[in-house]
């Protein structure tokens, strides 16, 4: 596949979740497991997908390949580092 009319979606219950299809096909081959644990999809942004383009989270190839192969590619919210995590444990203070 060397270009696609793609559309984005935002989830409305997981942060920082995205769904890329093709425009084409749309929804359609979003399994219904997944829509359920994603809500309802809200379009971010449409654009042309190449090769060549740069993504900020995901690699352009699997992209591609995934919504060719599966019909969708899922991008997950990256892992938070450890140390973030500790600054909001409750403490106790002295």
């Amino acid at each position: 596949m060397s270009k696609l009319l793609c559309d984005v979606y935002v989830s409305t219950k997981k942060e920082e979740t995205y769904l890329y299809v093709s425009r084409k096909d749309g929804l359609e081959k979003i399994p219904e497991t997944l829509m359920d644990i994603f809500g309802k999809p809200k379009l971010a942004l449409t654009m042309i997908l190449t090769p060549e383009k740069k993504l900020g989270r995901a690699d352009t190839a699997k992209v591609l390949h995934d919504i060719e192969q599966q019909g969708f590619y899922l991008q997950m919210p990256p892992p938070r580092e450890t140390y973030l995590l500790d600054l909001f444990t409750k403490r106790d203070v002295e």
